[in-house]
C-alpha cells in the first residue's frame, strides 16, 4: 500500500511540474517584430559625431554633481532649442542613474536676456564660478573676453568645455559645435548657383569676434574665392560694428546733402538703413547671405523695406519658425539649419565625461542640413527644425 501511494504522489508531482513549466513557457514574452519607440528628438541625437556624445550610457556621476551651461542668448528660437537639449540630457542622465530629489545631477542653463551681451555673459560666468560647479560649458560671445575667468576656473579645478563657438583658451577640454566653415561653404555654393555664378553678394555676419562668426565668414569667402571667380563679395557687414557704420554713413550723406536738407545723425539711422545703403552703393548685388538667425532676419527686413526681396536672393543660417515661414513664401531661398538641440545635449555629455575624467574628443560635430522649399516637408528635415 505504501508503495502504491509513493507511485501516486510521484505521478502527481510530475504533473504539477509539467503544468508549472507550461505556465512559465506561456508567460515568456514573445518577439513581435516591434522596435522600441524612439524619442521625438532621436534624429537630433543621430546627427552627433562621435556617437558617444548622443547618449548618457556609462556616465556614473556622483549624486548632486553640478554642471553649468552658459549660452549667448536666452530669447531666440535657436538658443531656446539648445536649452531644451541641455534640459533633456539632464533628465535622461538622472533617469539612467536613478537619482531623485537632492541626489539629482544639477544642470543649469543661463544666458544674456536679449542679444549677445558680452558684459552680461561675463557677469553670469563670474556668478557661476562663485557656485563652484563641477564643470562649465560656455558659448563664448567674444573668444578672448573670459581669459581671467578661465584661469580662475583652472586654479579651482573647474574644467571648461566650449559649445556653439570655439574658444582660443588653451585649457578648453572639448568643443561642441557645427562644422561652421563647411556649413557656410555650402551656403556660398548654393547662393552662387542661384545667381548663376555671376554677380555681387552682400555677406552679413553676426559679429566680428566670436569663433563661429569667423569660421563662417572664412568658409563662405573661401568657397567664393576658390570656386566662383565671377561672384564678388561686395561688402562684409558685421552686426557688432553697426554704430561705427552709422557714423560713417551719416558723415558721407551730410557731405553730399543740399543746404535745405536736414542733417543726418547716426541715431536716426536703423540697421536696415545700413544694409540699404550698401545695396544702393552696389546696384549689381544679386544675392545676400546671413551667418546666423539675427543676420538673416535683418537682411530679410532690409530687402523688404527696400522692396528688393523679389530681385535679390537671400540665404542664411538657422531654421526657427519665422525663417521657415519665409522659406515657404519664397522670401528666403535656402537655409543652413544647425542642430542646437544636439549641441545642448552633447554639451552635458561632454561636461559629464570631463568630470569623470573619461576622456573627450577635441571637437564634437553636431551636424547641419540644407533646407529649401523642395525638401522642407521631408520627415528627416522636419525632425531637425525648431521653433
Amino acid at each position: 500500500m505504501k508503495k502504491k501511494w509513493t507511485i501516486i504522489v510521484s505521478a502527481v508531482l510530475c504533473i504539477m511540474l509539467a503544468v508549472c513549466a507550461c505556465s512559465k513557457k506561456e508567460e515568456t514574452p514573445k518577439f513581435t517584430g516591434d522596435t522600441t519607440e524612439e524619442p521625438p528628438y532621436q534624429d537630433n541625437l543621430n546627427a552627433i559625431s562621435p556617437s558617444a556624445y548622443n547618449n548618457v550610457q556609462g556616465l556614473k556621476l556622483e549624486p548632486g554633481a553640478y554642471i553649468s551651461i552658459i549660452g549667448k542668448d536666452d530669447s531666440s528660437s535657436y538658443w531656446k532649442a539648445l536649452k531644451s537639449g541641455v534640459e533633456q540630457a539632464a533628465e535622461d542622465l538622472n533617469k539612467a542613474l536613478g537619482y531623485k530629489g537632492d541626489d539629482k545631477v544639477k544642470v543649469t542653463y543661463n544666458a544674456p536676456g536679449v542679444g549677445e551681451d558680452i558684459d552680461e555673459q561675463v557677469n553670469i560666468l563670474d556668478e557661476e564660478l562663485a557656485r563652484y560647479p563641477d564643470a562649465i560649458g560656455i558659448a563664448s560671445i567674444d573668444a578672448d573676453a573670459c581669459t581671467v575667468q578661465f584661469d580662475l576656473a583652472s586654479e579651482n579645478g573647474i574644467p571648461i568645455i566650449a559649445l556653439d563657438s570655439g574658444n582660443s583658451y588653451q585649457g578648453i577640454q572639448c568643443t561642441i559645435k557645427t562644422n561652421n566653415e563647411e556649413a557656410a561653404g555650402t551656403g556660398a555654393y548654393k547662393l552662387s548657383g542661384e545667381i548663376e555664378n555671376k554677380g555681387g553678394v552682400l555677406l552679413v555676419v553676426h559679429d566680428s569676434k566670436s569663433a563661429s562668426s569667423k569660421e563662417r565668414e572664412d568658409g563662405f569667402k573661401k568657397e567664393i574665392e576658390n570656386n566662383h571667380p565671377d561672384v564678388t563679395i561686395e561688402e562684409t557687414i558685421y552686426l557688432d560694428k553697426m554704430d561705427d557704420l552709422k557714423k560713417a554713413i551719416a558723415e558721407e550723406k551730410n557731405k553730399n546733402k543740399k543746404a535745405e536738407e536736414k542733417e543726418i545723425t547716426p541715431d536716426s539711422l536703423t540697421d536696415e538703413d545700413v544694409i540699404q545703403y550698401y545695396l544702393e552703393k552696389h546696384p549689381d548685388v544679386k544675392g545676400c547671405f546671413g551667418t546666423n538667425v539675427t543676420a538673416t532676419k535683418l537682411a530679410l527686413s532690409s530687402l523688404k523695406q527696400a522692396e528688393k526681396s523679389d530681385d535679390i536672393i537671400l540665404m542664411g543660417f538657422d531654421g526657427g519658425k519665422d525663417q521657415i515661414e519665409s522659406l515657404k513664401n519664397g522670401d528666403i531661398r535656402g537655409l543652413v539649419v544647425q542642430n542646437p538641440f544636439g549641441i545642448g545635449y552633447a554639451s552635458v555629455i561632454a561636461a559629464s565625461r570631463t568630470i569623470l575624467q573619461s576622456g573627450n574628443e577635441a571637437v564634437v560635430d553636431t551636424g547641419y542640413i540644407w533646407v529649401t522649399q523642395e525638401n522642407l516637408e521631408e520627415e528627416s528635415i522636419q525632425n531637425m527644425l525648431y521653433e
